[in-house]
């Protein structure tokens, strides 16, 4: 068991993270929840991070979060289960984060908790999930292949070239401790890392609020709690696997509104942009075959439109530049068809999204098109069923 106050915000900063004088480790994990390679483990036998932004010190990690790679989404504290406080310290002395693990039962080691990016900054969030297994078995979940060799010395399990240890894993091996085990997520997409976000000056489009996030397996009616205040906001998706795939805001008389998203591409993401009512909570009705995750952001977290940029699906995108033309190159859906279309609300003074948006594109086929775009700020609505690449050049 353990305790924290859970997805607290932390300071991106450089934070000195330690568990009670125990060695600890770091796994750096991407969108996938996985590390990329071995470089993505930072521990006593690899003390620092190719970037930098991470690096072992004796009993404690030091994370320069500001420094982090954008491809890493979190970032896995673990340490032997005699360990005590996870803590992280900010430069000040100040304790901004911290997870007691009071119970470990037979697990040796702990993945005591995470830090994890959300809407521009980072989180942190306790995990307490002890692995019977060791530390092999711990990395091994996260992706890292352990060599299989008997171990030539007593003590503590590293973290590479050794054997799982034998016998009979906990029943709950990888789960909170004291808790059931969870269902392992299957493979597949999750919602993309977090940019860094800074609302354009005078930017009045849509309020700015901490990120709701959900998850679920199969048709589910959500119900964003009141972080989210109104007016139009970002949401985010992700569905693993094939199978068809909906969002449906559902309007005061909890009746299906215009889709969100709609769509059988397979391992889909996509974002889009609806109001978040005045008098009432955003409620959206999904449906799903398989795993799904939905995140409702700020519009000014939207991925901006700049140089080029590549997709696949429908994205909600922001350009803050000036008058333009855009290049736009669908390539097709897996059939060598497929819908594309792009509409445009000028977002410069208004609150709410526009009641009649200009469509600039609309076609069945694969198409390479020049467009020309307003100045900026635009936020733009773009439908895919398939691969695409957008090219914007600013006039002189």
């Amino acid at each position: 068991m353990g305790h924290t106050t859970k997805d607290s915000w932390v300071p991106s900063v450089t934070l000195r993270v330690g568990a009670g004088g125990v060695d600890v480790a770091a796994l750096l994990l991407g969108t996938d929840g996985r590390v990329r390679g071995d470089a993505d483990m930072v521990f006593d036998g690899q003390p620092a991070h190719p970037s930098g932004a991470v690096r072992h010190e004796p009993a404690s990690l030091v994370l320069a979060l500001h420094e982090v790679e954008a491809a890493v989404e979190r970032i896995v504290i673990a340490a032997a289960a005699d360990g005590g406080v996870l803590e992280a310290v900010a430069p000040d002395g100040a304790a901004v984060a911290s997870y007691a693990v009071t119970s470990t039962g037979d697990a040796t080691a702990v993945a005591f908790g995470e830090f994890f990016r959300e809407s521009g900054g980072w989180k942190f969030t306790g995990l307490g999930r002890g692995y019977g297994s060791g530390l092999a078995g711990l990395v091994t979940a996260y992706g890292v292949e352990v060599a299989e060799e008997e171990p030539t010395v007593a003590g503590p399990v590293p973290l590479t070239g050794v054997v799982k240890m034998p016998g009979q894993a906990l029943p709950a091996d990888g789960a909170p401790l004291g808790e059931p085990a969870p269902t392992p997520a299957p493979a597949g997409p999750f919602p993309p890392a977090d940019r860094p976000y800074e609302p354009v000056e005078g930017w009045e489009f849509g309020p700015v609020f901490e990120p709701f996030t959900v998850t679920g397996d199969g048709d589910q009616v959500v119900t964003v709690d009141r972080r989210v205040p109104p007016g139009p906001v970002l949401v985010e998706t992700a569905h693993a696997g094939r199978g068809y795939f909906a969002v449906f805001p559902l309007d005061k008389r909890n009746k299906d509104g215009e889709y969100l998203f709609s769509t059988t591409l397979p391992d889909f993401t996509g974002s889009s942009v609806t109001p978040a009512p005045e008098d009432r909570a955003l409620r959206l009705r999904v449906r799903a075959y398989n795993r799904w995750a939905l995140r409702v952001k700020p519009v000014a977290a939207a991925r901006r439109l700049e140089g080029t940029l590549h997709g696949y699906g429908p994205e909600a995108l922001l350009y803050t530049g000036g008058a333009a033309d855009l290049r736009v190159h669908f390539k097709g859906d897996e059939d060598g068809g497929g819908y594309v279309g792009m509409w445009c609300h000028e977002v410069a003074g208004h609150t709410a999204l526009t009641p009649r948006p200009t469509l600039v594109i609309s076609d069945t086929d694969p198409l390479l098109h020049t467009v020309p775009l307003p100045p900026g700020p635009l936020l733009l609505l773009f439908k895919a069923d398939g691969p695409w690449t957008l090219t914007v050049e600013e006039l002189d």
